[in-house]
């Protein structure tokens, strides 16, 4: 009987791994979006407007909104059409998001450009989701990692998005930025076929695998560690997101560096978002994920520090850094706390309130970096980190609190 049990565990952990490795291909290509996005869509706005550029980043606001719409489709279009079918359609939603944003830079159409982003991020909300299913197609003592690998995809994203920003952006000359927006349309195509290989398990089942039934959300969302993973997760990325999203402007608009330089700053930053995931999951399974997130907002805490020591190049570098770092150890820790605090049948609700949650407060923060960096400058925007990573080191400690009264008892 345990040989028996041995070998279906191996079985699983084999199909999980297989649908891990096409997944973190996927998240590769399709994550390749929103550092492209990212890096040109503020300067793109920029350019678009009249005299008042404090709408410059509502495209990015306008991509992150789709984010959050995109967790509300895809729990949808994956109870229709299944997990790999729905991710397909993530895809080619990117690749007319692509086609929209570059049209609209033709005709300079500010507000189509705003709702080609929206699509983009549309199908980023799809690609959200794919660390959700590596972790619910792997066994419980898998999913740390799992989530890990998947975002180690990301490394790709962060050098082709970035990359494909500055190879392109003169392609569709005299029209600037044009052609990287129209590069997104091979690359979404491309990760559809790579998406044909999966085969993810049924997650939509109401029972579990006892036969209990699905608990009602509001008792799900109203534990303890769920409430923390899901605060301290939306917290790192809200904070990446307002950084980030506000760098750029900061960089070129503020300081006359380079458009180029600045798309470097972003790939440096998407870099270290995805580059630590590599050992991330063996850090959770060392340390524990509670000690993991708190780590992150610590370096979350180091990046305010040396964006206030200057505006050189190397502040806003090494502070794009530490930001993607802190949001590695922050976001991955959180999804993990919050992916161990609901069951397998219960997931595609979860995660979608969770989501829609997290991308419509990363929206909101986009919104606000345009609106922060006109009114006050850099400098403010770097004072907003401290107050929201106090209040989750708070929460996490709270939690380790209970897990070891749990212990005890």
């Amino acid at each position: 009987m345990a040989a028996h049990e041995s070998q279906g565990l191996d079985g699983q952990l084999r199909t999980a791994k297989r649908n891990v490795s096409l997944l973190t291909v996927a998240q590769a290509i399709l994550g390749s979006a929103a550092p492209l996005s990212f890096s040109v869509g503020g300067l793109a706005g920029f350019q678009l407007l009249g005299a008042d550029k404090s709408l410059a980043t509502a495209p990015l606001t306008g991509f992150n909104v789709g984010v959050a719409l995109g967790a509300i489709v895809v729990a949808v279009a994956s109870r229709f059409l299944g997990r790999r079918e729905s991710f397909m359609v993530g895809a080619l939603m990117g690749a007319i998001g692509g086609a929209v944003a570059a049209l609209a830079l033709f005709r300079s159409d500010f507000w189509l450009f705003a709702f080609g982003l929206l699509l983009i991020g549309l199908s980023g909300g799809f690609t959200q989701k794919i660390r959700f299913a590596a972790a619910d197609a792997s066994p419980t003592f898998y999913k740390g990692k799992a989530i890990s690998w998947i975002l180690a995809g990301g490394i790709v994203s962060a050098i082709v998005g970035p990359q494909l920003a500055i190879w392109l952006k003169d392609w569709m000359e005299p029209v600037t930025f044009a052609g990287a927006f129209m590069g997104l349309v091979p690359l979404m195509l491309l990760a559809i076929v790579v998406l044909f290989f999966l085969k993810l398990p049924d997650a939509s089942s109401k029972t579990g695998v006892n036969g209990e039934a699905a608990r009602p959300l509001s008792e799900i969302v109203m534990t303890q560690r769920f409430a923390t993973g899901m605060i301290c997760g939306i917290s790192s990325y809200a904070l990446m997101t307002f950084m980030m999203t506000g760098a750029p402007l900061a960089m070129v608009v503020g300081c006359g560096f380079s458009s180029d330089l600045a798309t470097l700053g972003i790939q440096w930053h998407v870099i270290a978002m995805f580059a630590p995931s590599f050992f991330t999951g063996m850090l959770i399974s060392r340390f524990g994920t509670e000690k993991v997130v708190a780590a992150g907002l610590l370096i979350l805490m180091s990046c305010a520090i040396v964006a206030h020591m200057g505006v050189e190049l190397w502040n806003f570098w090494l502070a794009l850094v530490l930001l993607g770092i802190g949001w590695n150890f922050g976001f991955i820790g959180a999804t993990a706390i919050v992916a161990s605090s609901y069951r397998a049948h219960e997931a595609d609700k979860v995660q979608g309130f969770h989501d829609i949650i997290l991308f419509g407060t990363v929206a909101l923060s986009s919104f606000s970096s345009g609106k922060v960096f006109s009114a006050f400058g850099w400098s403010v925007m770097n004072l907003v980190i401290w107050p929201v990573t106090i209040v989750c080191l708070i929460l996490i400690v709270l939690q380790m609190r209970a897990a070891a009264r749990k212990e005890r008892s």
